[in-house]
């Protein structure tokens, strides 16, 4: 279902204000054996408007795993996860936050608050191309997620 026979995309949201970060994730998703489908939005209301498919993204795709950065303008990503954790209908989407913070404490808050993996982006550019490329291997090639969501408007 998640390998090279999906006849659908993968749905990605990526939520990130760095150009250059955005750059090397859409760098590194090009060699995935999965087709994907990127969304990107670049602060923490367009996510939360993204995923509860309202105002200009009341057509967008439904996520099924989302890359989050935690240093983001309107909304922190904390307060990202936090409200999307909190949603019933959103609750299972799995959320990885790639941040630069390696901080203990921005570690321990984000599984507090349902983070379901927390990887530290690498200063080095050929490591956070790898630490990207290996999201597919395990999300996608070795962890079961649930089938696309389907939201009632």
């Amino acid at each position: 279902m998640w390998g090279p026979m999906r006849r659908t995309p993968f749905e990605i949201l990526l939520v990130e204000d760095n150009p250059s970060d955005v750059e090397l994730v859409q760098e590194a998703l090009s060699v995935w054996t999965v087709p994907t489908r990127l969304s990107i939005v670049d602060d923490g209301e367009k996510a939360l408007q993204f995923v509860h498919r309202r105002g200009p993204y009341a057509s967008s795709p439904v996520p099924e795993l989302i890359l989050l950065d935690l240093n983001l303008p309107k909304k922190d990503g904390l307060e990202v996860l936090r409200e999307i954790k909190g949603d019933g209908d959103l609750a299972q989407i799995p959320i990885i936050v790639l941040s630069t913070s390696d901080r203990e404490n921005d570690v321990r808050k984000a599984y507090t608050l349902h983070a379901n993996c927390y990887l530290t982006k690498p200063l080095e550019i050929d490591a956070f191309i790898d630490k990207v490329r290996a999201i597919e291997q395990f999300w996608l090639n070795y962890a079961r997620l649930p089938h696309a969501l389907i939201l009632t408007a």
